[in-house]
């Protein structure tokens, strides 16, 4: 049922009043879509279609209404705090403009330039509003630079105004001292501060180039035409360049003569020849390396008066007409100096790249010499003679008094009190020797064996030291260059034949298990079985298949 108010009365209980003929209570639709957009109207009808009798405001106009008058929806504002004064030398310290210039100085009596423009650079320093110039050095430009105008505030006008940063743009002139500087462009700094300031820069302008300066890199035109020979060209192009070559003294005609070996050098950077000996070590000659020192060589020494002093004066000019030159060596030419007939046979490849550029010669055929002195015969050997070892014998043959033979040091630090046993029986054609027993005992440090025989009871024979220590070489090796007996050698049921005496192997101890294993890369496989089967261990298949590999 639906409550109505009379109008004029307060809304206060007993002013409603209730339609008992009210049978609409739906709601006013205020929603629609526009174009594909949710919209929202303000309604026009109360609840079951009655007229509404005042204007409801929509959503925007509310807000609007409401930001009017802020106080009324905030409260009365605050006042802000005020800032903390900071004083300019210390929110600016080691802030600084920087201006990039230039300015044109007049140049007075002097044909090449009128003017000449000098880039600067200007500083502004926002602590105290004071300005610098410099102008950046420059390489050879024959001026004093460096600072044109010292750190200083600088008048503006004769009215006592300075210069400040917001009289300062790009592309603009200013004045100062009576000079006048034209700014061209600045730094990101500078730019950053001054658009925050609110002060719009013009556009970068570039830096003119100076004439004269652009002049000077220019290169220089040449109205003459200079001489080819120039002693200063010749020796930056010429300097430490050498013509190598190889030639042959042959001498065989005199007594006693041979073949000697030499090397040529020519000079190219002031046209001198050097002749230099190529010794061999135990050539009979005495080691005296240069036949000729480097001069210059005539091509006749005949032709030089005799009354010249040669011992305290050099040859000249004057005195010789015809020097050797590069035109004057070629591969099979025999020259002749002092009395020497020198073949020439090769040259270096330097040698030959110089003279296939200014002669246009492409082969250089070396000329086949013989005739030198064949090689020192080696020296023999003579023949083992069996007495004592066969290091002691080839130190009576090598020197006139006999060295005790080298050793490897190294081995008998490593293998020092390494040794390994075996047991033996002797092979016999006699009853009693077949049952002697013998203990051989092999030195790892110098490969060394000695034989010795436990005494026995009731065997009739004395037992001790068999064989002192020596190394025993194996049957049918060569005498010069015999082979030895090893470890790997030492396989139980192995045969060793020492001195014509015939030994098998028996039996071993566990060390010489231990050592063939921690080496089993240096041992034949089959000798480390034979071991292992005496001690009762199987063997490692590993072994074989490494063998095998």
């Amino acid at each position: 049922m639906a409550t109505t108010r009379a109008e004029g009365l307060p809304f206060l209980p007993g002013n409603s009043f209730e339609d008992p003929t009210k049978t609409r209570f739906h709601v006013t639709n205020t929603l629609k879509f526009k174009n594909g957009y949710a919209q929202q109207r303000a309604p026009t009808v109360g609840l079951g279609g009655e007229r509404l009798h005042y204007n409801q405001l929509s959503e925007s106009e509310l807000d609007e209404l409401a930001n009017k008058m802020p106080t009324l929806t905030y409260g009365q504002a605050k006042q802000a705090p005020p800032e903390t004064f900071v004083p300019a030398h210390l929110a600016f310290d080691k802030k600084v403009l920087k201006f990039t210039g230039y300015f044109k100085e007049t140049v007075h009596e002097s044909p090449q330039e009128f003017y000449r423009v000098r880039p600067v650079e200007v500083f502004y320093y926002l602590e105290d509003d004071s300005i610098s110039v410099v102008e950046p050095h420059v390489e050879n430009s024959g001026m004093p630079q460096g600072k044109l105008i010292k750190r200083q505030r600088l008048p503006k006008d004769d009215q006592g105004n300075h210069w400040h940063w917001k009289d300062l743009n790009l592309g603009m002139n200013v004045v100062f001292y009576g000079k006048a500087f034209r700014i061209t462009n600045c730094d990101r700094f500078t730019s950053n501060f001054m658009e925050s300031e609110g002060l719009i820069l013009n556009e970068p302008e570039s830096v003119p180039k100076d004439p004269y300066t652009e002049g000077r890199k220019q290169p220089l035109r040449s109205y003459t035409t200079r001489s080819d020979f120039d002693k200063l060209k010749k020796f930056l192009e010429l300097d430490r360049k050498v013509l190598r070559f190889y030639c042959v003294w042959d001498d065989r005609d005199s007594m006693f003569g041979e073949m000697r070996p030499y090397v040529l050098h020519y000079f190219l950077v002031d046209d001198t020849v050097e002749i230099r000996e190529v010794h061999k070590p135990n050539d009979g000659h005495d080691p005296f390396p240069v036949l000729l020192r480097r001069q210059r060589l005539p091509k006749n020494r005949n032709d030089v008066h005799s009354s010249f002093p040669m011992i305290v004066m050099e040859l000249t000019d004057h005195e010789v007409k015809q020097w050797f030159t590069p035109q004057d060596f070629a591969l099979g030419k025999t020259l002749f100096i002092n009395g020497r007939r020198l073949l020439i046979y090769d040259c270096d490849e330097f040698t030959k790249n110089f003279y296939r550029i200014t002669t246009g010669q492409q082969t250089f055929e070396p000329v086949p010499v013989t005739g030198f002195a064949s090689e020192l015969p080696k020296m023999e050997l003579p023949p083992y003679n069996g007495f004592g070892s066969l290091e002691d014998s080839l130190q009576n043959c090598l020197s006139l008094v006999p060295q005790p033979p080298k050793k490897d040091f190294i081995k008998m630090l490593e293998n020092d009190h390494k040794i390994l046993r075996y047991e033996a029986c002797m092979e016999s054609v006699r009853q009693e020797d077949r049952n002697r027993r013998f203990i051989i005992s092999y030195r790892l440090s110098d490969d060394m064996i000695s034989i010795f025989e436990p005494p026995q009871r009731n065997s009739g024979i004395i037992g001790g030291k068999f064989l002192e220590a020596t190394r025993i070489s194996k049957p049918g090796s060569d005498v010069e260059n015999p082979e030895f007996y090893g470890p790997g050698d030492f396989a139980v049921g192995a045969t060793v034949q020492v001195f014509k005496h015939r030994f098998t192997i028996t039996n071993c101890d566990e060390y010489v298990l231990k050592v063939l294993e921690q080496n089993a890369d240096q041992y034949p496989v089959s000798t480390i079985d034979s071991i292992r089967a005496i001690h009762g261990r199987s063997a490692q298949p590993h072994h074989d298949d490494k063998q095998e590999n």
